[in-house]
């Protein structure tokens, strides 16, 4: 298959257009079972390390488990604001959209519990391997104009009891996944001056 000039033009305005988006930007309507399909399909086209494709993602829409996952970031919130606390702008920060969102989904690291092709040396592979799966589901999201956030402020055991998820496995990323009522043109951080964006030329080198 061979792409045009105008797709790589439309992947890296898609690439640029990503966002992650908080709860005060999720409406209540409905996200389509095909396209939270596309949107997990893309994910497990993600390329991962020996083919392992060590991922699981956990589609919730129950309130009650919602309810839960969100006491466990606002006690771990409360433990960041103390960290941030020279910095007045942390408690304005909408930093999550869990019950907001009609959909979150836990994408979860399951090890193989063998040798893998590709992590004899670097043991953490399958876990950016998941990572990849989940820059793929960002990007389709945003290509369907539906809104994601990813959740990190997080006790990562506590969410695991309450997926009963298998023993060895680890949470790499809680997503909140629905329509919304805008993008914004930049991120939000660098709207507020949280930090400021490094420019390609800083973060490139030629050996």
């Amino acid at each position: 298959m061979i792409f045009s000039d105008n797709d790589t033009q439309k992947l890296l305005e898609i690439i640029k257009a990503r966002r992650d988006v908080r709860g005060n930007r999720f409406i209540s309507t409905k996200v389509e079972d095909e396209k939270l399909e596309l949107i997990l399909e893309a994910g497990i086209s993600a390329p991962s390390v020996g083919y392992s494709q060590p991922w699981k993602f956990v589609v919730i829409k129950d309130e009650n488990i919602k309810e839960n996952i969100l006491k466990n970031f606002e006690n771990e919130n409360n433990k960041a604001k103390e960290i941030f606390k020279d910095k007045e702008i942390y408690t304005k920060l909408k930093l999550e959209g869990i019950k907001e969102a009609p959909i979150n989904i836990a994408v979860l690291y399951e090890p193989q519990g063998k040798h893998v092709l590709g992590m004899t040396s670097m043991k953490k592979m399958g876990e950016y391997s998941v990572v990849c799966a989940i820059q793929n589901m960002w990007l389709m999201s945003r290509a369907l104009n539906i809104g994601l956030g990813w959740v990190s402020i997080l006790d990562e055991q506590k969410v695991l009891k309450e997926l009963k998820a298998d023993e060895n496995s680890q949470l790499i990323a809680y997503l909140c996944l629905g329509y919304v009522d805008k993008f914004y043109q930049e991120s939000e951080l660098k709207t507020l001056g949280w930090k400021e964006e490094k420019k390609l030329k800083e973060v490139v080198e030629y050996l």
